[in-house]
C-alpha cells in the first residue's frame, strides 16, 4: 500500500484532480482540507488530495518512483505541491 498527499491553493482544481484520479481506479482518492503549520486561519487552509493504492507492494520500487513523479509534476502542474509521505490526513 503507498499513500500520497498532493496540495492546492484551490478547491476546485483539487475537486478535479481528485475525480480524475478516482476514475483511473485508485483505491482511494479523497479531499480534505489541511491546516499548514503556522496556519491559524481556516481560509488559509490547503485543499489536499490524498492517494491511497493497495495494489502496490513495494514502496521502493518503481511503481512507487513511478507515482511520485507522477504526482509531483501534476502538483507543480497546478501550482500545487506534494507530499509523498503524508502524515495521517
Amino acid at each position: 500500500m503507498t499513500e500520497h498527499l498532493l496540495l492546492f491553493p484551490d478547491r476546485a482544481v483539487a475537486q478535479e484532480i481528485a475525480a480524475d484520479l478516482a476514475d483511473e481506479g485508485f483505491s482511494e482518492v479523497r479531499v480534505l482540507r489541511v491546516a499548514l503549520a503556522g496556519e491559524d486561519d481556516a481560509e488559509d487552509h490547503e485543499w489536499g488530495v490524498h492517494v491511497r493504492e493497495d495494489m502496490v507492494e513495494d514502496e521502493s520500487g518503481p511503481v512507487e518512483s513511478g507515482l511520485r513523479d507522477r504526482f509531483a509534476a501534476l502538483a507543480k502542474e497546478h501550482h500545487g505541491w506534494y507530499d509523498p509521505v503524508p502524515t495521517d490526513p
